[in-house]
């Protein structure tokens, strides 16, 4: 199990050694275990461990912010880089920069216009649209040729008759309604009773009874 545990360890050191090399920037333990864990496998305490332990080594280095501890790479194994060298990475930084905001925009148009197309009825989709619209257009065509070969339509003239047969009755309607309250009311000034029990006595139906309402004029 000892020798399991070696091996395991030898292996994280060396993980964690060439990540810190490669990427030659500072790291807290947790951003370290953050970036590896999910490639590698490392826990979180194997990685604590593993760096604590190559900087005591001096493998690596290891510095005190505030409460936290950050490490990174020995800086003496690397080469003495001149201002022009610095010059001429910040300019590669410029250009790969700008290539990847290119990028980013190239990719935002493809999503669109993958969107767009996702969205769009394929050939076969279309043509089935199409074959039940003309369906649906053929049956309105039926239903109005059967309409106007019809012989029972209603002319304008006898249209308007009806029409003024219903004011005429509901005007009758009305006059009559408020004769019969008027003549009702003038009884129930000197009858006993209320007028409901008034009404059942004589036998008096109401439209109210039947939720009937006098249409508007």
């Amino acid at each position: 199990m000892s020798k399991c545990r070696a091996e395991a360890a030898a292996g994280a050191a060396g993980i964690l050694l060439r990540y810190l090399q490669e990427q030659n920037r500072p790291y807290s333990a947790q951003d370290v275990f953050g970036n590896l864990q999910r490639e590698h496998g490392l826990g979180k305490a194997v990685v604590v461990k593993t760096l604590e332990q190559l900087a005591q080594q001096g493998k690596i280095k290891e510095k005190m912010y505030g409460k936290q501890k950050i490490y990174f790479a020995d800086q003496d194994q690397f080469d003495m880089v001149s201002d022009a060298d610095l010059q001429g990475l910040d300019g590669k930084i410029v250009a790969l920069t700008a290539k990847v905001q290119s990028l980013q925009q190239s990719c935002r148009y493809m999503e669109a216009e993958l969107k767009e197309l996702s969205s769009t009825l394929t050939t076969p989709e279309m043509q089935k649209e199409i074959q039940e619209l003309k369906k649906e257009c053929a049956g309105y065509s039926e239903r109005l040729k059967n309409i106007k070969a019809a012989t029972n339509h209603v002319t304008p003239e006898e249209k308007e008759q009806v029409y003024r047969e219903r004011q005429k009755y509901c005007k009758e309607w009305r006059k009559r309604k408020r004769m019969a309250t008027e003549l009702s009311d003038a009884i129930l000034e000197g009858y006993p009773k209320s007028k409901k029990q008034f009404f059942e006595e004589v036998g008096i139906e109401t439209d109210e009874d039947y939720n009937v309402t006098l249409p508007d004029p």
